[in-house]
């Protein structure tokens, strides 16, 4: 998260956002220091009202991370013990953490080889009566498929509630509307790398439905309406006075920051154009009516493995999001799906690779990590054909 210099290009970098917002956010922060209104209060209920009306709900819960969002959405339709729960296989780990934690089962589908997001087929294939929930994953900065799942004959007839991870894709939008404002219910993460960031961790529930945030928001205060007052178990999860002094700032900000990322991965897809021609790297692509917002900009790449030592050799800070499938993880080896389970996450996952992806990166930067990966793939050919 350094700063770029002439040796290398970070794979993020904070501090020019931080720059950028420093003097509005001390201010912020002065006065609820001033104030001593540390939980709750006018800041985080400004910020509340600011993100509704910016994804377009009715109601926005700030709470204390993006992971505790999911499970308040969970729980607040009451998925528990005996339940199922749909997501995709392609996720960090968190959305499964958040199922397992009221109590219901994950159940894993696969997702389309276009563009790694959960397979609508797979889904309605993966249905069954103890079906409580489905959550798409707006990955990558994409807009998952809602508008096929909600039509899928078994949804509709049962009344599945779509709950929505929109951790990765604020200010993404659809012909169907944002990310965030179309399944029943959402959860989102402002983990200080996403799109729209905290100095920390924090987390909102989105729903036009006055009804679960009233749920939300009493299980987020350990289950009290009113001091003193515990209408339900419940656990402390509340967003807290200074991140909404950061979040309101960078609100401000997130559509000129997410214009400025699709300018970029524009920038990529013409560079990196050629050597997508020489069939050794795939390009990302968006879906038809989609507008990303590009929190992660994921290439795949022949013999991954070497083409990220030699990038982060070069000084590029390229990762990979994510090198083990849920399915394949110690934490969920329980649920007993194995390897070849969902095949194209598995093949996925053996060739992804995100390349530098922020709002302040710089044309020049942009050029040095298109040179560098056009020298590293060039040599893992090379070394692939002796």
């Amino acid at each position: 998260m350094s700063t770029p210099t002439a040796a290398g290009v970070p794979f993020l970098d904070l501090r020019a956002q931080s720059a950028e917002i420093r003097d509005e956010v001390l201010a912020g922060w002065t006065a609820v220091l001033d104030s001593a209104g540390f939980i709750g209060g006018p800041q985080v209920e400004a910020f509340e009202r600011e993100y509704a009306e910016y994804i377009g709900v009715e109601h926005c819960i700030g709470v204390g991370n993006g992971t505790d969002a999911i499970e308040l959405a969970l729980r607040a339709l009451g998925v528990g013990s005996g339940d199922e729960v749909i997501i995709p296989a392609n996720t960090f780990v968190a959305t499964a953490e958040a199922v397992w934690r009221t109590g219901a089962r994950p159940v894993l589908v696969d997702v389309d080889a276009a563009h790694l997001l959960i397979d609508p087929a797979k889904v309605e294939a993966a249905i069954t009566e103890k079906t409580a929930a489905i959550i798409p994953v707006h990955l990558y900065g994409q807009v998952a498929p809602v508008e096929a799942i909600e039509v899928i004959p078994a949804v509709v007839s049962r009344a599945i509630p779509i709950v929505e991870d929109a951790a990765q894709s604020q200010g993404a939008h659809s012909l169907r509307g944002r990310a965030g404002a179309m399944g029943r219910i959402a959860a989102t993460s402002f983990y200080p790398g996403k799109n729209l960031g905290a100095a920390g961790d924090a987390g909102a529930v989105l729903t036009n439905d006055s009804e679960l945030a009233s749920i939300v928001r009493n299980l987020a205060a350990h289950g009290s309406s009113k001091k003193y007052v515990h209408d339900r178990p419940g656990f402390n999860s509340r967003l807290d006075a200074m991140q909404a002094v950061v979040l309101r700032a960078k609100l401000k900000r997130l559509e000129d920051w997410n214009i400025a990322r699709r300018a970029i991965a524009a920038n990529y897809g013409r560079l990196l154009a050629p050597l997508a021609d020489s069939r050794v790297l795939t390009l990302p692509s968006s879906r038809a009516g989609s507008t990303d917002v590009w929190h992660l900009y994921v290439v795949q790449a022949d013999d991954r493995d070497r083409v990220l030592a030699d990038l982060n050799a070069a000084g590029i800070g390229a990762a990979i999001h994510y090198p083990t499938p849920v399915h394949l993880t110690g934490a969920f080896a329980h649920l007993g799906y194995g390897a070849g389970s969902f095949p194209v996450v598995e093949a996925a996952a053996d060739s992804i690779l995100s390349l530098p992806m922020f709002p302040h990166l710089s044309e020049v930067s942009l050029g040095r990590v298109v040179d560098a990966l056009a020298v590293v793939l060039e040599r893992a050919t090379e070394a692939g054909v002796a």
